[in-house]
């Protein structure tokens, strides 16, 4: 049984919020204040955390990896126009980089749906959605690459005809044009019940093959 491989790393914006502080963070303060007040510091932590993400994604394209997901998890706390000047630049010598490597690219961030649109711009494949866009909204605004998402994974706590109805929803808007992979919102928590994970899973390639 031959099983895909997805590889992952941290954007640059997350790695250097947990250096800078210190740990998760319900703000970013400190990250976006040395962002601001020391751009030249900042501009070379990029370029180190960069070349690093690099390195580590290649090493794991060698070791078998199919398909590449970036992680910029908390970016969602900077706004468009801090995006496209203290990070961008450094997302598109990444993706530039890994583009060479032949192996699809994926971009995700949590609560950062004001990006979407930015990241459609890198040159990569699939855009990565959480569930505050829903993928309908994600066509509208233009962006035509494959799309990834985007259940929301508190969904999975809840009885199953609901958790259908939401899955119906998402995989109906999804096949509406080629260029969508079903996948959650985020993560899975521990509370979450390994039968219901299955269960997900079989319905939607059951009911990917029906449409």
């Amino acid at each position: 049984m031959n099983v895909p491989l997805i590889g992952f790393s941290g954007a640059p914006f997350t790695l250097a919020s947990y250096m800078i502080e210190g740990g998760s963070s319900r703000n970013y303060h400190r990250t976006k204040a040395f962002m601001h007040g020391e751009p030249e510091a900042w501009n070379l932590l990029m370029e180190k955390l960069g070349t690093m993400v690099i390195d580590y994604v290649r090493a794991q394209i060698k070791a078998g990896a199919q398909a590449i997901q970036i992680f910029d998890s908390w970016v969602g706390a900077v706004n468009v126009q801090d995006y496209r000047t203290f990070i961008k630049p450094v997302m598109e010598r990444i993706f530039t980089e890994l583009k060479k490597e032949a192996v699809p690219l994926i971009m995700f961030g949590v609560g950062a749906s004001h990006l979407a649109e930015e990241w459609a711009q890198l040159p990569l494949d699939v855009v990565g959605l959480d569930w505050r866009l829903q993928i309908k909204e994600a066509r509208a605004k233009g962006i035509t690459k494959a799309l990834q998402g985007n259940l929301d994974p508190s969904f999975l706590l809840a009885p199953w005809p609901v958790i259908e109805e939401q899955l119906k929803n998402i995989l109906d808007q999804g096949m509406e044009q080629p260029g969508y992979i079903f996948n959650l919102g985020h993560g899975v928590f521990p509370e979450v019940n390994y039968e219901t994970l299955k269960r997900v899973t079989a319905f939607v390639h059951d009911y990917s093959a029906q449409k």
